[in-house]
């Protein structure tokens, strides 16, 4: 037993062996919980300036919407630079966007809009980081510890989640958003310090091909995702969970206040409880160690379960049990639908598959958005769950019955993804 134990925690955290790699997650460890007091900070000083739950949607839209507006074009961008200088660049410019935010409001001349233009400034670079990120990871680790390293990233910033947040809520009772804003700038440091000194030549080799334009870029890329039926249906499954089910930002608020009758300490709480979640099923995954079909379709549907099941729930505790479990679900389809599609596309195309999957993931975020709170005002979170669950199980059954045959079915998705099995 002792063993076993010993084989599986080698395994969770296997692509820190990886210099490079540590480097960056160590950076990331600082960074990513000045993100949370940052996320936590923005909506504070909406709603002080304005005193208007609406502002704070429209925070929430101007974050979101940028991944809507150029989530597939951004693929093809880091497609055409090296990502390990363009997240350079990224996190440089973030950093000078939040001091200019603490800026701002240490001098008391913040107004709403300052919070909207910068929060949508930081989601239009955002939109490059990300799958900028994701193409640094693979030249970091490799295809043999991609998913590894990929559900580690996931567990950091859900572990963050869990903490950041509370943290950030501290931070602004005791001296005021504008340090939160401060901190989160700072913490930028450690992320820089850790690109800048990593080798360059222990990174993973990849074929370079012609830099293609915007227009041709993004033709490429669906027309690889017309070609490979698997990349598709994930692509699918991604975006139409996404849209209907992955709305807790909007929906957690209202259930602690409408549907459980509480304050902000329950919404608190109710947010950790997933966090908490969504990092256990990352640890989980990272200790699999390869990217599955299996788990992202159990995932999806264990996702939509979970809300099915909390959608008439009264109980604050039943319900943070449901979110618990919805947490490990949302983090196993998640971080296997990311692998899967970044080691079975071709090197010279994986900036913009990664795109794409941000794309379904995060720019769905303001239509799904706008959905859920329209579904909650009918129905209360117990007509927006219910429909987001079962829109997420029907989407797994869908998407399991599109995979083929059962025969083959059977075969796929026992078989773990891997650079060998790449079309």
């Amino acid at each position: 037993m002792t063993a076993a134990l010993l084989a599986l925690n080698r395994r969770t955290f296997a692509s820190l062996r990886y210099r490079n790699y540590r480097l960056f997650f160590a950076g990331q460890v600082v960074s990513v919980t000045g993100t949370w007091m940052q996320r936590v900070a923005q909506a504070w000083l909406v709603l002080q300036l304005t005193h208007s739950a609406v502002a704070v949607g429209i925070l929430a839209l101007a974050q979101f919407l940028p991944f809507s507006t150029f989530g597939l074009v951004a693929g093809v961008l880091v497609d055409r630079f090296d990502p390990r200088r363009l997240v350079i660049a990224t996190q440089a410019t973030v950093m000078a966007l939040a001091a200019l935010l603490a800026g701002l409001a240490f001098t008391g001349s913040a107004e709403a809009w300052h919070v909207y233009v910068i929060g949508f400034l930081s989601g239009t670079v955002m939109v490059l980081d990300a799958p900028a990120r994701q193409a640094l990871t693979y030249r970091m680790v490799g295809p043999h510890e991609l998913a590894n390293a990929v559900a580690l990233n996931s567990s950091l910033f859900n572990g963050a989640r869990i903490f950041g947040p509370g943290i950030g809520g501290l931070v602004i009772a005791a001296f005021g958003a504008g340090v939160c804003f401060a901190l989160n700038a700072v913490s930028f440091l450690a992320v820089l310090a850790g690109l800048l000194a990593m080798r360059v030549q222990d990174l993973h080799p990849v074929t370079f091909q012609e830099r293609p334009t915007l227009l041709r870029g993004v033709i490429e890329g669906f027309a690889y995702v017309r070609r490979s039926r698997r990349a598709l249906i994930v692509l699918l499954l991604v975006a139409v969970v996404s849209m209907f089910a992955v709305n807790n930002n909007v929906l957690l608020p209202v259930l602690a206040k409408r549907t459980l009758d509480s304050g902000p300490g329950t919404f608190g709480l109710l947010s950790a409880f997933f966090g908490a979640g969504a990092l256990i099923g990352g640890l989980a995954t990272a200790a699999i160690g390869r990217a599955h079909l299996k788990p992202l379709l159990l995932g999806a549907a264990g996702f939509g379960a979970s809300q099915l099941l909390l959608a008439p729930e009264r109980s604050l505790w039943v319900a943070l049990v449901l979110l618990l479990i919805g947490g490990v679900c949302f983090m196993l389809w998640s971080s296997n639908a990311n692998s899967l599609l970044q080691l079975e596309a071709p090197d010279h195309l994986r900036g913009r598959i990664v795109g794409l999957y941000f794309y379904g993931f995060a720019g769905t975020g303001s239509v799904g958005g706008l959905l859920a709170g329209w579904l909650a005002s009918v129905g209360g979170t117990e007509l927006a769950y219910a429909v987001g669950g079962a829109v997420s199980l029907a989407a797994a059954v869908a998407a399991a019955v599109a995979f083929g045959a059962a025969e083959r079915f059977t075969e796929r998705w026992s078989r773990p993804f891997t650079a060998e099995t790449r079309p």
